[in-house]
């Protein structure tokens, strides 16, 4: 046993070293936009989703669609979860159990994970788990900048499924890959007219990354913390239902704030299942922040501050004020490319060039979203790192 605590160790600081040495790293992205070349595996479609029909007929069109990926991902988890427990007993507790939590969650999300499950013909605690299972194993890069004429710019590179299953032969995350077939734009619609756009995983019901036109644009980042999201949903399934679901949170934002100040203050105030940073951008100079949160309270809000020279916010997964985990350093690769790349030259297709770069891209990277808040644009593209490249 000591020597297998050795051999982790040693592993562990081989990846440690390796993610500041050439090629795992690199200089600074520039001409990456249009998107084209090996990092860029294709465009994502556009679905409208009716606000209008019932919650459980809303997601229909998107599922028929994307019904064989959808079960191919749910497989990729069942197979991940028949490896741990081989009796299979683990995918049984799902089916019977997490049905009874979807009862439980808050409208329109129950009704409308049964409708995927009707539509899909996947069984309700599989569509259950796999809507949960982004509540425990998001790592992300966001940043928010504002350019010269004051100007808000918000970016996202999606980076999911660590230690979820590695590919040896093709060097690469199982449920990364499995996960790049479902990702979709959604625009939310009321009255034929738009609510908020979203870029998504058909068949989840939550939002990560989201704009509402004109008015400000949010996507949320895991906080690694002991009083994780574990713990919340334990205690939701136990009858403590006090906290909201954190992309139930995020959705409801999107649908229903109206302004920057009043999503900020919903993100900041309301109490949470887990932990996380919410990155906020607004429609004005300095509207840009990150929230970062316990599952009780804001813990701090870092805000777009001209008179202090920081034009840009950029949260990964680690607290601002400390350092991030010697393990997993993306922040300083992105922080030296947009300070590099400097207010003046700030644009999309600069921002791309940044979340371009190893490792702020790397194998767990699933898309890149750019939102343009004035504009009501939101673009977003399917990613690979070819290799060499960091698993995270």
């Amino acid at each position: 046993m000591g020597h297998l605590w050795v051999l982790i160790l040693v592993t562990l600081l081989c990846v440690a070293t390796t993610q500041f040495v050439p090629p795992y790293t690199e200089d600074c992205r520039a001409e990456m936009y249009p998107p084209k070349g090996p990092t860029y595996k294709g465009s994502v479609p556009w679905y409208t989703l009716d606000l209008d029909l019932p919650p459980s007929k809303r997601w229909n069109g998107l599922i028929s669609d994307k019904k064989a990926e959808l079960g191919q991902m749910i497989q990729a988890i069942k197979d991940l979860a028949d490896a741990f427990v081989p009796s299979g007993l683990l995918i049984e507790l799902v089916d019977i159990s997490l049905p009874l939590i979807v009862e439980t969650l808050p409208p329109p999300f129950g009704d409308e994970m049964k409708g995927i499950a009707s539509a899909s013909g996947i069984p309700l605690g599989e569509v259950a788990l796999f809507n949960i299972f982004y509540e425990v194993f998001t790592v992300c890069t966001s940043v928010v900048a504002e350019d010269p004429k004051g100007n808000l710019i918000h970016g996202r590179n999606l980076d999911f499924g660590l230690f979820l299953g590695w590919d040896v032969k093709n060097k690469s995350w199982i449920i990364s890959e499995k996960l790049k077939p479902l990702v979709v734009n959604l625009d939310f619609q009321r009255n034929n007219k738009t609510v908020f756009k979203s870029t998504n995983f058909a068949g989840y019901v939550g939002m990560l990354t989201g704009i509402k036109p004109k008015a400000f644009t949010l996507t949320m980042n895991e906080r690694f913390s002991v009083d994780g999201g574990y713990i919340g949903i334990m205690e939701w399934i136990l009858g403590k239902r006090d906290g909201m679901w954190m992309s139930f949170l995020t959705r409801s934002v999107l649908e229903n704030a109206t302004s920057y100040e009043e999503a900020k203050t919903r993100l900041a105030q309301t109490k949470l299942l887990a932990p996380a940073y919410f990155i906020l951008g607004g429609n004005q100079s300095r509207q840009g922040c990150i929230i970062t949160r316990s599952r009780e309270l804001s813990l701090d809000v870092l805000e777009i501050d001209s008179k202090l020279g920081r034009w840009y916010v950029l949260e990964t997964n680690y607290d601002h004020w400390k350092e991030p985990l010697f393990l997993d350093d993306r922040r300083t690769p992105a922080m030296k490319c947009m300070n590099q790349t400097t207010q003046a030259n700030i644009s999309v297709k600069t921002l791309y060039d940044v979340l371009s770069t190893k490792p702020v891209l790397n194998k767990l990277t699933t898309y890149t979203t750019l939102m343009q808040v004035a504009e009501g644009t939101l673009e977003s593209y399917i990613r690979d790192c070819p290799n060499p490249c960091m698993p995270w």
